[in-house]
């Protein structure tokens, strides 16, 4: 792992302090990432978090929780840094021993009773509430419901939830324990571990994933839900989370499923999970986010009046495309980003022309048109801004959506339709359950069409002006 040079001052600093015979004052780390400095730690990789929550009803009451963290150590350890704000710790453990804790911007930074050597496994066990934001917050993680909660981890908002090393390099299982008064429903990725446990006036949901997943897609939903099950091609089972009151108004929009995984199978082969569905929250967050196995949509994407078939459904799929592009491989780091949400918007767009919405070449080629000014706002696609100041969210630029699948459809006018179908199969197969970068994305493309693409690729992701589109000498920019 490369060392960010904020990061190494850091090291340093607390070498000196060491050499004078002071204990440093703990201090928030990074693995280096260029858009969110202080997003994951370095020296452990974590293999699986054991999350319990508690909630009492209330969704503006913090949850009481414990968040148990597999990992394994990958350097010496003194110190062990998580990802953890917007909630307190009440006490830690190390491998079963009491530690010493102490909060440092957005991390936790744990002192073990003794180091924990390199290569090691280690499991730190947290008591700490998790604490629903503000909803003027703006920074994500809890989402409040009309009568519970979701979750919206994405970009760094995991770790407002629970401890964790909240960067999608580091991929864990994931086992959610969720106890709510039994008057309410819990839900959560993956499948059920088990049936409900009722005691006394509280109900215990228990589900595991069956894939490695980024701390950023963990999803969570507590409330009075209805839990829609139904099959997929193949077999696969489906589950929608839907509030009660809504079930069958919503049912039309549900059924749509099974067609939308069929069109994508065919394009990009096995769905990579053990289940999918939609979680539709009664709340305004003026997003859908592809949270793995449980999409997470707002109720009035399907119930507002001028909800429309084609603009819906390309939405669901854009969602369902995430699946494979981000979900079940992610980024390696968050300037990787455009690699997901371009494959998101391609297929999202490809299906929408195919269904009665616009020609896909004439939204590529408004795309072209705004694409100069997208990157003069935001950056090129894969060196992004960083985003604005308490905003965080505002990475979601529309240079990474349309003006990043404007880089898809030149790469295909480029290497032609064969390869860039062989291309998009070959990079869900590869990487399957890892997190992978631009440079593996450029790699496989250009092993795939036979010939070096690096040229067309620094244009195209890192250039300020966007290259002309191959094939449309006569498209335009609107910039000046």
């Amino acid at each position: 792992m490369l060392l960010s040079a904020r990061l190494k001052a850091a090291l340093l600093a607390t070498a000196s302090l060491t050499l004078l015979g002071a204990a440093p004052p703990p201090q928030p780390l990074g693995i280096g990432d260029p858009l969110f400095p202080h997003l994951g730690n370095p020296g452990y990789d974590v293999t699986a978090y054991d999350i319990s929550l508690a909630y009492s009803g209330d969704n503006t009451a913090p949850l009481d929780a414990v968040t148990v963290i597999d990992a394994r150590s990958t350097a010496r350890l003194e110190r062990i840094n998580l990802d953890f704000a917007h909630g307190e710790a009440t006490s830690v453990t190390v491998d079963g021993a009491p530690a010493r804790f102490a909060p440092a911007g957005e991390d936790l930074v744990v002192t073990p009773a003794a180091p924990v050597p390199a290569g090691s496994p280690l499991r730190i066990t947290v008591r700490h509430t998790s604490d629903p934001a503000d909803p003027a917050d703006g920074q994500g993680g809890w989402v409040r419901t009309r009568d519970g909660l979701a979750m919206a981890n994405q970009a760094d908002a995991a770790h407002r939830v629970f401890p964790c090393n909240d960067h999608p390099a580091d991929k864990a299982a994931f086992t959610f324990r969720v106890t709510t008064p039994k008057r309410l429903t819990a839900v959560a990725a993956g499948l059920p571990a088990g049936k409900p446990v009722t005691r006394g006036a509280t109900t215990t949901w228990t589900y595991r994933t069956a894939h490695p997943m980024a701390t950023e897609l963990a999803q969570v939903g507590i409330g009075d839900l209805a839990v829609v099950r139904r099959e997929g091609p193949g077999g696969l089972p489906l589950r929608d989370v839907v509030p009660t009151a809504d079930r069958e108004a919503l049912e039309p929009w549900l059924d749509r499923t099974p067609g939308h995984l069929a069109w994508l199978q065919d394009r990009l082969g096995p769905y990579p999970f053990e289940t999918y569905g939609l979680l539709v929250a009664d709340a305004e967050t003026g997003f859908a986010l592809e949270t793995q196995t449980l999409s997470l949509f707002e109720k009035n994407v399907f119930t507002h009046g001028e909800a429309d078939r084609a603009g819906t459904e390309s939405i669901m799929v854009h969602e369902l495309a995430h699946q494979w592009f981000g979900d079940s491989v992610s980024p390696a780091a968050w300037s990787d980003l455009w690699i997901s949400e371009a494959h998101a918007t391609w297929y999202e767009a490809l299906w929408a022309a195919e269904h009665g919405g616009p020609a896909l070449e004439e939204r590529m080629r408004r795309a072209y048109r705004d694409s100069d000014g997208w990157r003069a706002a935001g950056g090129p696609p894969a060196r992004p801004k960083a985003p604005e100041p308490g905003e965080k969210i505002s990475l979601f630029r529309p240079v990474v959506y349309d003006g990043s699948a404007l880089v898809l459809y030149a790469l295909r006018q480029e290497i032609g339709e064969a390869a860039f179908g062989r291309l998009q199969r070959a990079w869900v197969r590869e990487h399957r359950d890892t997190s992978a970068s631009t440079t593996d994305f450029v790699t496989l493309a250009s092993r795939t069409a036979g010939r070096d693409l690096s040229a067309f690729f620094q244009g195209w992701l890192y250039g300020e002006r966007t290259p002309a589109v191959p094939g449309h000498p006569d498209w335009r920019s609107d910039a000046p």
